[in-house]
């Protein structure tokens, strides 16, 4: 696992300081990292705390090396009883201060959302494909959308209908991840993209192996991107109902930033295999820009949907949850 020192001093991300945690998220999430600067102090050092501890669950299996599947569990059966620590009231302080813990209680984020986050990230020991958009889904809310949930908790919020659409934004996200990341994942053995469509489509896992962009490529890929969007857009819903100190800016920045990726495929021909597609810091700060000094847009994002909409979106969506 990838090392992070600071002083001198390497971070250890389950009993580490505030200042630690940033720096740890500056080093592993630009784009999350650059839209949290518009939060109060208080909450980007909280979000950084949740970050690294989500980060380094998440390198427990990616950088596992030649670790067998018992000495990962082990790894997670540690992560678990730090869970239980913190959740049982242990107490950090001095050289064991916990940033972590510190938050959890501050935001009252419950413990749920983190063995649910263990749940998902320990699916990538025990299976590399998935069958249908649904399995898919359910692995995406575990490794993504509780992240949106417990980002919610630390933002603040006026209504539960914060909740579900923060569930969709987390599925987004993770589904321009897999987009990007085709064949980096195809070289771990994983293949994310469901098993049906990928027959549907006429694309095999060898014309991954093999980078092969053609019209089955290019038309699996706008399916795939159409569907990100639509959780984009869906997301967005939620976005009234978050804290207006910064909060509700961070999580569109996150939206608009994150959507963009999607623009970058499409710009270089679906072609994610030449090249990493990311946004570039100029076009985040033009995004961010644009978005500050724009007023209609920002009241958009700030205009409560009516009692229809959700009536609407509970039809199409009936596992969202309105209710106070």
């Amino acid at each position: 696992m990838k090392e992070i020192q600071l002083h001198g001093k390497t971070v250890t991300p389950m009993v580490c300081t505030y200042e630690e945690c940033r720096y740890y998220t500056r080093n592993f999430a630009r784009s999350f990292y650059f839209s949290s600067y518009l939060l109060p102090k208080e909450k980007r050092n909280a979000a950084y705390a949740v970050y690294t501890f989500c980060r380094y669950a998440d390198n427990i299996v990616d950088n596992h090396g030649t670790d067998e599947s018992s000495n990962i569990r082990e790894k997670f059966g540690y992560l678990e009883e730090f869970l239980g620590d913190v959740y049982g009231g242990k107490s950090f302080s001095g050289a064991e201060f916990s940033a972590f813990a510190d938050t959890v209680r501050k935001y009252n984020i419950p413990k749920k959302y983190f063995m649910e986050l263990i749940e998902g990230v320990c699916m990538d020991i025990e299976r590399t494909r998935y069958r249908t958009i649904a399995e898919l889904e359910n692995y995406c809310y575990k490794v993504a959308s509780v992240v949106g949930l417990i980002m919610t908790h630390i933002f603040g919020y006026s209504h539960k209908a914060a909740l579900p659409y923060a569930v969709y934004l987390g599925k987004a996200m993770q589904l321009t991840n897999i987009l990007r990341d085709i064949h980096e994942d195809h070289l771990m053995n994983r293949v994310y993209l469901p098993q049906d469509e990928l027959k549907n489509f006429e694309y095999t896992e060898d014309d991954i192996k093999n980078k092969v962009i053609n019209d089955n490529f290019a038309t699996m890929m706008r399916f795939n991107i159409d569907r990100a969007r639509a959780y984009y857009e869906l997301s967005s819903h939620g976005f009234p109902y978050l804290t207006n100190d910064g909060s509700r800016t961070t999580a569109v920045l996150m939206y608009k930033i994150y959507s963009g990726i999607l623009n970058e495929i499409e710009a270089y021909g679906y072609d994610v295999y030449s090249g990493r597609r990311y946004v570039s810091t100029a076009e985040k700060l033009r995004l961010t820009g644009m978005y500050l000094l724009n007023r209609s847009e920002r009241r958009k994002y700030s205009r409560i949907p009516d009692a229809r909409h959700h009536e609407r979106v509970r039809a199409l969506f009936p596992n969202l949850n309105f209710d106070d």
